[in-house]
């Protein structure tokens, strides 16, 4: 058994080196690259994280069809796997395909399947799954969104199916976009919260609105926290008044965070303006949460988040949060933006947004 203060990376070679997109930026599915993983293995690497005797380093699980049976139709398992045979092409206007694809989508499964069984099995006390392509739109019957298969969802329906582990698990979704794919999984599973903090278009309408609550048993386990665009650091972080107390009325057996970091200021597909401390501040805050609910047993698998510059940093200081060692900001991120703060907002939607759970939850009455 491992000593209880290691964290875990899974990784594997081919995250950084496969599936690179046929189209030349900025072709909007390009960003989706295998220069994102190398990058924050680059900087890992350089800021030496990766000899740290706190890191145990790992290898994805191998994931056969039966498994990605489990969240996927036939049909779509085969449509992916005989597009890629074909070697290239767009599968819509967000989903490119190399003779990669389908095998790396399989071995992003498997990096998630990973960091969750090596939590549970005691080998390491939290983990990051460093994966691509991600996961978190892809629906049981088609790609979307720059995802291939549900890299979590896969993961959850592996837990119940395969290892039998049937407790309550937490989900929380931080990536700028709305987990449409992620959440029809368990829009009626009293088991599963989903707590999603996403980018919203309050101006055409969007889909993730606070009315989304959830079907049947599953009243209630459904929560959408929508942001204006241009939300900023000083003003991110309101979201936990509604997570912290429904998380702890809950007490999840697990926690899983789907780790997009779209929100960076810098981010080519993203409209938030977050440095990289609200993301160390928001880890240190759900590491507490993981401690005092399920005994720290808490993974991030990542999402989305296409700043080559930004995207190190923002693991880089998820790392150092579950570690407990202090982060500084580069000297770039401490700039003034040129933008109305979405505080009075921010704060409007989080008082409806406890007034709609009210019956749901002791803790917003």
């Amino acid at each position: 058994m491992a000593r209880k203060d290691t964290i875990g990376i899974v990784f594997d070679d081919d995250f950084a080196l496969k599936n690179v997109p046929p189209y030349p930026h900025p072709t909007f599915p390009s960003y989706e690259s295998p220069l994102r993983i190398k990058s924050i293995v680059d900087f890992l690497e350089n800021k030496n994280v990766l000899v740290n005797d706190r890191i145990i380093t790992l290898k994805p699980v191998s994931v056969e069809e039966s498994i990605l049976s489990l969240a996927h139709t036939k049909y779509h398992i085969d449509s992916i796997r005989n597009f890629s045979n074909r070697g290239f092409g767009l599968l819509s206007e967000e989903i490119y395909i190399t003779e990669d694809t389908f095998e790396l989508a399989k071995k992003a499964v498997g990096g998630t399947i990973q960091a969750v069984k090596s939590v549970l099995n005691n080998e390491v006390a939290q983990s990051f799954a460093l994966i691509r392509p991600p996961g978190h739109h892809a629906l049981r019957e088609k790609a979307s969104g720059l995802c291939i298969f549900n890299n979590i969802a896969n993961s959850i329906l592996y837990l119940r199916e395969k290892l039998d582990f049937k407790k309550k698990i937490a989900i929380i979704d931080i990536d700028a976009h709305f987990g449409d794919g992620l959440v029809q999984y368990f829009y009626d599973d009293p088991s599963v919260l989903y707590f999603s903090i996403h980018e919203f278009d309050f101006v055409e309408g969007d889909i993730g609105f606070i009315d989304e609550i959830g079907e049947g048993a599953g009243l209630g386990k459904n929560i959408n926290f929508p942001i204006p665009y241009k939300t900023s650091d000083d003003d991110f972080l309101i979201f936990l008044d509604i997570l912290e107390p429904i998380l702890n009325e809950f007490s999840p057996d697990l926690i899983i965070i789907a780790a997009g970091f779209d929100l960076y200021f810098d981010d080519p597909i993203g409209n938030g303006l977050l440095t990289s401390i609200s993301y160390y501040r928001f880890t240190e805050r759900i590491l507490r949460l993981a401690n005092n609910n399920c005994k720290g047993k808490l993974i991030f698998s990542l999402e989305g988040g296409y700043s080559l510059i930004g995207l190190p940093y923002c693991v880089y200081t998820v790392i150092k949060a579950l570690l407990g060692e202090p982060y500084n900001p580069p000297l770039f991120e401490k700039i003034k933006f040129k933008a109305d703060s979405q505080r009075e907002n921010i704060i409007r939607i989080k008082l409806e947004l406890k007034k709609l759970l009210g019956e749901h939850w002791v803790s917003m009455k």
